[in-house]
């Protein structure tokens, strides 16, 4: 069991730092380490400026034969391959030290202790906190939060028990078949990529659904098929005012009272995911099937709280709860290890080395997994939203590329895509592929062959095929340059026995854990995300505009207001 029992105290990291205003949060590119790393790459160049001198993919496994074995480390039930990576042992010496300098393990230590590290917005950041087990402590201002993520993860169980079972019914007397949840961003992406990964632990008679997107189409499709008797709607949304949500959840409702038609039915087909208690009850939600979170938990990390209640519902309490073992596991050893033996840790900082050092900006994410084809997409929110940032924390703007930009698809449908351009393009894209030893299912040995690819692309990406390789195939000419290969192609294998409710717990939290020390190497803030808010609040003024019944001088760019002129003559306004 982790118990941790601390108080909030004013951050003060032990960096090698210039005091700036009332935060210490220095440039890291102005220490010595990111210089050392700096030197090294360019020692370490080819002539087109990447890894050539020593750290060459086919000359590190041609002079250590056990390369593969040093290179792959084991956390919880995944095995993680880093030997195909352009590092040797003094490149990751190196980058260790850049964490160090970047004050990494006080950092965690802060997060984990419930320290307000998210400075904009003055907040603790402890999406930690809700997968610690029952009885551990974390006080924070004097208070346990531990106890009432329990109480709320409790009321899940009975309230999803209820549903499962059949004892909770619609308005007629009709079981739940469905449930619709409707949310956005980190409110839809988290459940809705779990419920995909986990679909052969559903309910064989419940199928949840995903509405995010204020297009109606999302939202008419979802429901084309659906019986509002056996439907239940569970609106995600902490002020209960999120546009995109609320404009769903209201269109949801008409959508139920035009069959139902008795207002009370909105109360056995609604619940809620928010705190706002009075708009909760005034849409005519039950306020005891209000189920609460936090605002130290950012909503791209709030999957494994009362976000999840539909994927609570899908799998069961008892599935849940074994994800967030896998989250706690892998907590517990990103807490524990030192930096040198912290996979997230090696994982961030070779991302770091392809960022910062190689000039890479791109990760592509490649599952060779049907049931992990939303990860890609909730992995770009995790890492883009949370790293996309142009100033450390004190406002300075820095000086060296963040968050890389994070992108893929399932294999094997990637390979007849865009594998092309990663195999022969003149973009080098560092590559995560993930895969399983043992099929959710299978059929004719299809997952033989599944996995024979996903080992094939790595080794391709890798080592190529060289001119004198083509040409011993018997190409000749002009040709012998179109099917050649340069490999060099870096990337990392990620492994499990399973595709378990465990296992999807410890792939997010790997890569919460990765995101994390990538910001704390940068000198950012991971945890705000003003960069939603500019265009949320253009499209309110721009959409009464669009509406108004009466022309109304236009203060825009001639561009925006030619395109709101445009729309508003369509609609004869």
């Amino acid at each position: 069991m982790l118990l941790a029992l601390v108080s909030c105290r004013p951050i003060q990291f032990p960096l090698p730092a210039t005091d700036r205003g009332n935060v210490t949060s220095p440039l890291i590119s102005d220490t010595s380490q990111w210089q050392a790393l700096a030197d090294h790459a360019a020692a370490t160049a080819g002539p087109d400026g990447q890894p050539s001198a020593g750290l060459s993919l086919r000359e590190l496994f041609a002079t250590d034969a056990g390369r593969a074995d040093a290179f792959t480390y084991a956390i919880a039930d995944l095995t993680v391959d880093l030997s195909k990576h352009p590092v040797s042992p003094d490149t990751l010496s190196l980058l260790v030290g850049l964490a160090s300098a970047a004050g990494v393990e006080a950092k965690r230590d802060a997060m984990f202790g419930g320290e307000r590290i998210n400075t904009t917005e003055d907040r603790e950041v402890l999406h930690t906190a809700l997968r610690l087990p029952a009885g551990a402590t974390l006080e924070v201002d004097g208070e346990d939060v531990v106890g009432p993520v329990h109480e709320v993860l409790d009321k899940m169980s009975g309230f999803a028990d209820r549903v499962r079972s059949g004892e909770w019914v619609g308005h007629t007397g009709q079981r739940i078949r469905h449930v619709v949840n409707i949310g956005i961003g980190g409110s839809d992406l988290g459940p809705l990529m779990a419920y995909r990964s986990l679909t052969p632990y559903v309910h064989p008679d419940i199928t949840a659904h995903f509405v995010s997107n204020v297009d109606p189409a999302q939202l008419l499709d979802t429901l084309a098929d659906l019986d509002p008797a056996e439907t239940l709607f569970i609106v995600a949304s902490k002020t209960f005012t999120t546009i995109e949500t609320i404009s769903n959840a209201k269109s949801a409702r008409a959508w139920l009272l035009a069959t139902l038609g008795d207002e009370a039915a909105v109360a056995r087909h609604f619940v809620a995911l928010s705190t706002n208690a009075e708009g909760v009850a005034a849409f005519g939600i039950d306020t005891d099937n209000m189920f609460e979170f936090w605002d130290w938990v950012g909503g791209r990390y709030s999957m494994d709280g009362a976000i999840g209640l539909s994927l609570m519902v899908a799998v069961g309490p008892d599935n849940f709860r074994a994800m967030l073992d896998g989250f706690h596991q892998v907590d517990t050893h990103f807490r524990s290890q030192p930096l040198a033996e912290n996979v997230p840790v090696l994982m961030a900082l070779i991302g770091v080395w392809h960022r910062n050092f190689l000039n890479r900006p791109t990760l592509a994410v490649l599952p060779y997994c049907q049931h992990l084809d939303r990860f890609p997409a909730y992995l770009q929110q995790l890492d883009m939203e949370s790293n996309g940032k142009r100033v450390v924390l004190d406002g300075t703007p820095v000086s060296y590329e963040t968050g890389p930009i994070v992108w893929g698809e399932p294999g094997t449908n990637g390979q007849h895509a865009f594998y092309q351009l990663i195999h022969q393009g003149t973009t080098v894209v560092p590559a995560d592929f993930i895969g399983f030893l043992e099929a959710a299912e299978d059929v004719g040995g299809q997952h033989d062959l599944l996995m024979a690819n996903m080992f094939a692309q790595a080794e391709a990406l890798a080592f190529g095929k060289s001119a004198a390789e083509v040409e011993a195939d018997g190409a000749t000419g002009a040709l012998i340059s179109h099917r050649t290969f340069p490999g060099e192609r870096p990337s990392t294998t990620i492994l499990a026995d399973k595709l378990t409710p465990s296992v999807v717990g410890q792939l997010v939290a790997l890569y919460e854990h990765k995101v994390f020390v990538q910001g704390a190497i940068w000198g950012i803030n991971s945890f705000d995300q003003w960069g939603v808010e500019l265009g949320k609040v253009l499209a309110k003024a721009i959409g009464n505009e669009l509406t108004s019944p009466e022309a109304s001088e236009l203060t825009h760019d001639s561009s925006t207001n030619a395109l709101i002129n445009r729309y508003r003559a369509y609609h004869g306004r």
